[in-house]
């Protein structure tokens, strides 16, 4: 299905202004003197003031190659709960970021129960609000969006392997750039010790460990089912090293550290 995404978010979560947006993301991806290569980066989702700080560390320290594979929760639940976009393009102030027709095929000859299905996408802003990160630190970029429902861990390592299998035929192993907020609506004390639960868990690449904490501790991290994926993919392309580059929450913004939102940035390779 042929798409022409337009943003859903732009101008709420980030600033639709070109000059703005791209002020903005100079600010929050200061030049690093020497990014590397990664299997997988863990970035957050909320809006730029928040959290685009954390998010753009991590770009700013990692070598963005293209074609990406990006994935994020459904907020909406709208749509196929293994949904992508295999053609066409997603609108966003910078400019269009094509996707890659090629690997959103191979995506879908090899993902189980996989859906070129653009309901889920609409509304949603997980995916979304990454785009300028990307196309900033990677003009030349493709993508696949990848847009995940809950799916039990069973789903997730089968989901994870799948997706190893079809990256490591790509001729560039494509970068995997996953979408998530920690802990939701807690003081920033307990949000910090629910979450250091689940970021162990995936400094230690260790899938089912996080998909375990998340759900026993009740950790309200939206992104743990697209987290627990791309671990399990990453694992099988050879990832060794998981580095916690920055962890931060809503309330160093809003003055309100009781009432927070987190976030945290991860680098696997």
């Amino acid at each position: 299905m042929s798409t022409s995404r337009t943003p859903a978010v732009a101008g709420r979560f980030y600033p639709d202004n070109p000059q703005i947006l791209t002020a903005d993301l100079k600010r929050y991806c200061p030049p690093h003197p020497a990014p590397k290569e990664a299997r997988a980066i863990i970035v957050p989702h909320a809006g730029y003031p928040y959290s685009g700080a954390c998010a753009g560390a991590v770009f700013s320290r990692t070598i963005i190659s293209s074609p990406l594979v990006v994935l994020g929760p459904n907020h909406t639940g709208l749509g196929h709960p293994i949904a992508l976009t295999a053609r066409g393009h997603w609108a966003t102030p910078l400019g269009p970021l094509p996707i890659d027709a090629e690997l959103a095929d191979a995506l879908l000859r090899h993902l189980p129960n996989a859906r070129d299905d653009h309901r889920a996408h609409l509304r949603e802003h997980s995916i979304e609000v990454l785009l300028p990160f990307i196309l900033h630190r990677q003009p030349q970029a493709s993508f696949v969006p990848l847009c995940l429902a809950h799916l039990t861990l069973e789903q997730c390592r089968a989901l994870g392997a799948a997706l190893a299998q079809c990256l490591k035929d790509a001729p560039t192993p494509p970068l995997l750039v996953v979408s998530t907020d920690m802990s939701h609506f807690l003081s920033a004390t307990e949000a910090a010790a629910r979450d250091a639960f689940a970021i162990d868990a995936m400094v230690a690449l260790d899938p089912e460990r996080l998909y375990a904490e998340v759900h026993h501790k009740d950790i309200t991290m939206c992104g743990v089912i697209p987290t627990t994926v791309a671990l399990f993919a990453a694992l099988d392309l050879g990832a060794s090293a998981g580095e916690l580059i920055a962890y931060t929450h809503s309330g160093t913004v809003s003055g309100d550290h009781q009432r927070v939102v987190a976030y945290a940035g991860v680098v696997v390779s």
